[in-house]
C-alpha cells in the first residue's frame, strides 16, 4: 500500500515554498467563496429548479434509510429472540446432563459387578433380581434421556448457527442505515448551500412559494372520513400543522412525510409500515376521484412521497426541511396512488 503522507516542502526554497502555499490558499478561498454545486451562470430560478431536485432525492435517500432502518430494528428484535432461545436451550441442556449424571451414579452403584457373581454371592437373591430390573428400566430410561439430549444438542447448535448468521445480517443493515444517513446527510447540505447561495429577497421568495402562500387552514368541504378510525387519523394529523420536517423522524416532534401518516394513524390505534412505498399498500387502493379524508395519497412513480388527503382537493403532508407540515392541493405532484386504511 503507497503512503498516504503528504509530499515534504524542505527541499524547496523559501520563496517557492511561499508561492505553493499562497497558491493554495488562494484554491481554498475560491473554493469556499462560491457554494457547492451553484455555478455562477445560474439563474435564481435555475437555483431554485436544483434545489427541489435536491429535496426530491433526499426524499427518496430518506425512505430507503427508514426502510434499511426499519430492517434493523426487526433483526434487532430476531437477534434477541434468537439469543433467548439459546439460553433456554443451554438451560435445558445443563438440566438433562444433570439427571444423566444421577442417572448413572445410581447405575454404577447398584450395578458395578458381574449380574452373575451378585446374584450368587447376594444372600436375597429375590431382593437382587428385583433390582436388576430396576437397573434395566433405569438403563432404558438413560438410553431415552441420552437420545434427548443429543437432539436438544443438534437444536442449539442450529439455533446458534441462525443466530450468528442474523446477527451478520443486523451488522450489514446497520451500514446501509449509515450509508443511506450519509447520503440524506450530502444532498440537505447541498440544498442548503445553494439556498444560501440565493439573494435574501430570492430566498423569500423560495419560502413564499415552499408555503404555497398559505398560513391559515382551507376551506376542507363537508365530506366525511371513511371510519372512525381516519376521523382519529385527521384529528391526529392536524395536531402536527406546523411541526418541523425532521428527515427520518416520526413523532411527536418532527415528522418525515410517512412518518407523519405513520403517526397519525397510530394514534387511532393503527399500524402502518415505516415507508411511504410499503404504505401505500396497506389498505385498499381506491381512484383519486374517490378520495376520502383520511385517505393517503402517495406521489411519484417510485412512492417517494406521502400525504393524508384531507378533504376538497387538500391533504397534509411533512414536505422537505424548512417546511413546516402543512396543507396543499393534492394535485403538488403526479400522484400513485390513493389507499383507504
Amino acid at each position: 500500500m503507497g503512503s498516504h503522507r503528504r509530499p515534504a516542502l524542505s527541499g524547496l526554497d523559501r520563496s517557492t515554498r511561499v508561492t505553493v502555499l499562497s497558491a493554495a490558499a488562494a484554491t481554498a478561498a475560491a473554493a469556499f467563496a462560491a457554494p457547492a454545486g451553484a455555478a455562477p451562470q445560474d439563474t435564481p430560478a435555475t437555483t431554485k429548479a436544483k434545489v427541489d431536485r435536491l429535496f426530491e432525492q433526499a426524499e427518496k435517500a430518506t425512505e430507503a434509510y427508514n426502510k434499511a432502518d426499519e430492517r434493523a430494528d426487526t433483526l434487532r428484535e430476531q437477534v434477541e429472540r434468537a439469543k433467548d432461545s439459546v439460553a433456554r436451550g443451554q438451560e435445558r441442556i445443563n438440566t438433562m446432563r444433570g439427571a444423566l449424571g444421577s442417572l448413572a451414579g445410581a447405575q454404577y452403584r447398584s450395578g458395578g459387578i458381574d449380574p452373575s457373581l451378585a446374584l450368587m454371592l447376594s444372600s436375597d437373591p429375590d431382593g437382587y433380581l428385583d433390582r436388576a430390573a430396576t437397573l434395566d428400566r433405569i438403563s432404558a430410561r438413560q438410553a431415552g434421556e441420552l437420545t434427548d439430549l443429543q437432539q436438544a444438542q443438534r437444536s442449539l447448535a442450529q439455533e446458534r448457527t441462525e443466530a450468528g448468521h442474523k446477527l451478520a445480517e443486523l451488522e450489514k443493515s446497520r451500514t446501509a442505515v449509515a450509508r443511506q444517513k450519509r447520503a440524506v446527510e450530502h444532498k440537505l447540505a447541498k440544498a442548503r448551500r445553494l439556498l444560501n447561495s440565493l439573494s435574501s429577497r430570492d430566498r423569500e421568495a423560495y419560502d413564499r412559494t415552499s408555503r404555497s402562500g398559505r398560513d391559515e387552514m382551507p376551506d376542507l368541504g363537508s365530506a366525511g372520513p371513511a371510519s372512525s378510525r381516519a376521523a382519529a387519523a385527521i384529528a391526529a394529523a392536524r395536531s402536527a400543522i406546523g411541526r418541523p420536517y425532521v428527515w427520518g423522524a416520526n413523532g411527536p416532534s418532527g415528522f418525515d412525510c410517512s412518518g407523519l401518516t405513520q403517526w397519525s394513524y397510530a394514534q387511532a390505534g393503527v399500524g402502518l409500515p415505516r415507508t411511504s412505498q410499503a404504505q401505500r399498500y396497506a389498505g385498499r387502493q381506491v381512484p383519486l376521484a374517490q378520495a376520502q379524508p383520511g385517505d393517503l395519497v402517495a406521489y411519484r412513480d417510485d412512492a417517494s412521497h406521502i400525504g393524508m388527503y384531507m378533504g376538497n382537493g387538500q391533504v397534509v403532508h411533512a414536505p422537505y426541511p424548512g417546511a413546516p407540515v402543512r396543507y396543499d392541493p393534492v394535485g403538488m405532484m403526479p400522484v400513485s396512488s390513493v389507499t383507504r386504511i
